[in-house]
């Protein structure tokens, strides 16, 4: 691994490390190929020790049938074997044959004794003296009595050479008479096990290069989505960020697997920082636009004060109320402003908070009876014992606040208020209904807008910004709730909240299918 010293914009000095990149396909590859490599040798060499066994064993059994043959041959003598004799018993029978008057070899008669002449073998006779009496053929290992009665296999060059021997005894008088051994050049069996050796080490690098190419093949089709991820972060590192996060995105994968899932969840992170972008720019616009009058009023006083209404008492007086009212309205909007940004992230930061929706609707209920006693409150509670629901305590009584608060402020004529409280089988359900000036039709789908007012006018001047409602159902998507409204001009309106019941683990599968 190569160092290199580096320089940071501050002058401090650091080290960086500079590691040559390889692919992980290269990686995966690369090891797939040496392990089918490694698990084949060990099967290969498996093998070839069978194989190497089975050829020998059948070279021994020809072998130890041609000494027992030459043995049992010359066992009929009962003296010491001689030259002469072994001869007479173990080469070819001389017989006349008609073709051209000639003498020639006939085969053996005997089907037992043509293993004498089975290839690569040799049969040798030995006196009691250990010296050579007869040779079927050239005898590459010659005999050694004190080992008459042991196996082996010598390497002689490039070929193997299995011996054995064994002492000739006569049948009348047990005695031994002589020494026979059988040398079998193996070179059939050295030829086999080169032939093998061959195959296995072009079928295993066969193998091992198939494996290694279908492993790459494999590895780019596996590790696609992990090359998307790449090319998305390495776009989002070197665009501009708001603009990089509203347009990369990882293109959707067909397979469905683990890197498939975090491919959607890295769409799913920009989404959600692209609403944080688009939030904050909103927020932003939205300041920048609602503060400019109270500003400008602000300003207008103080410069009329400047000029010369400070010598004049009730010019002071005025402008003072006046920009306190309007530092006030302005205290205000940006709390709303904030509550508003803040209600798209309650997901991540209240997402497992709990509340009593009977307890919290009781409360707000009692509170506005107490500050409103000119209206009449009604209440329909359906919630007979506690009734857990999945919203922060403090966001529940806020929407309610909302709800009930716009319910007075339209319910100037008629001053009724009705509040119902019931549930079904995964949401509590809440309704907040008003008897009064209601809302156009054409309107209804407006209300929820930032800032949108029905009577702009009449809204301002009971202190309204126009921005409770776009509150109250940015909580409610948050905890994967909603909010309906059902309205007439001059009969009043209906708001309608459904809230997702807590239920315990064992029955959250069924609630989360129910919900989507």
């Amino acid at each position: 691994m190569d160092e290199q010293i580096v320089t940071g914009k501050d002058g401090e000095q650091g080290v960086k490390n500079d590691k040559r990149f390889v692919s992980l396909k290269v990686k995966w590859s690369v090891g797939m190929g040496l392990g089918v490599l490694i698990i084949f040798a060990i099967f290969a060499v498996l093998l070839f020790q069978s194989f190497s066994s089975i050829l020998l064993r059948q070279e021994k059994t020809y072998s130890y049938n041609a000494l027992s043959t030459a043995s049992e041959r010359l066992e009929n003598q009962d003296s010491e074997l001689d030259a002469k004799h072994v001869k007479q018993v173990l080469s070819y029978d001389v017989a006349p044959t008609e073709e051209k008057g000639q003498n020639t070899p006939a085969p053996y008669t005997d089907a037992a004794f043509t293993s004498l002449a089975r290839k690569n073998l040799a049969v040798s006779v030995y006196d009691l003296s250990g010296d050579l009496i007869f040779a079927s053929r050239n005898v590459p290992y010659h005999f050694k009595k004190a080992g008459s009665n042991k196996d082996a296999v010598i390497r002689d060059g490039s070929h193997h050479i299995f011996v054995t021997s064994r002492a000739v005894r006569s049948n009348s008088t047990n005695q031994v008479i002589g020494y026979a051994q059988v040398t079998n050049t193996l070179k059939d069996y050295d030829q086999a096990r080169s032939k093998f050796i061959l195959i296995f080490i072009v079928f295993g690098i066969t193998a091992g290069l198939a494996i290694a190419l279908l492993s790459l093949g494999l590895s780019s089709w596996l590790l696609k989505p992990i090359e998307s991820l790449n090319e998305a972060m390495r776009k989002l590192s070197t665009g501009n960020e708001g603009r990089a996060i509203a347009t990369v995105r990882v293109p959707q994968l067909k397979q469905r697997d683990e890197l498939s899932e975090l491919s959607e969840l890295f769409n799913d992170m920009l989404d959600q920082m692209q609403g944080y972008i688009e939030q904050q720019l909103q927020f932003v616009e939205d300041v920048s636009h609602e503060l400019r009058t109270p500003v400008a009023v602000i300003k207008g006083h103080m410069d009329l004060l400047n000029r010369w209404g400070k010598d004049d008492p009730e010019v002071l007086t005025e402008s003072i109320d006046a920009s306190l009212q309007e530092i006030t309205r302005m205290e205000s909007l940006v709390q709303e402003m904030l509550d508003l940004s803040r209600a798209g992230q309650v997901n991540v930061q209240f997402g497992n908070e709990t509340s009593d929706i009977r307890e919290v609707a009781l409360q707000v209920f009692s509170n506005f009876e107490m500050i409103h006693p000119d209206f009449h409150f009604s209440l329909d509670n359906e919630l007979k014992e506690k009734t857990e629901v999945k919203m922060y305590r403090n966001h529940l009584e806020q929407i309610m606040v909302i709800l009930m608060d716009n319910a007075v402020k339209y319910s100037q004529e008629r001053k009724e208020i009705y509040v119902t409280l019931s549930k079904t089988n995964c949401f509590a359900e809440l309704v907040v209904q008003d008897f009064g000036a209601g809302i156009p039709d054409e309107e209804v789908k407006k209300i929820f807008g930032r800032f949108y007012r029905v009577d702009k006018a009449r809204s301002r001047d009971q202190g309204g910004n126009g921005l409770g409602l776009s509150i109250a159902q940015r909580l409610l998507e948050g905890y994967r709730g909603k909010i309906t409204v059902e309205s007439a001009e001059g009969q009043g309106s209906l708001f309608k909240v459904s809230i997702p019941l807590y239920v315990h683990k064992t029955n959250k599968q069924e609630q989360n299918k129910n919900l989507d």
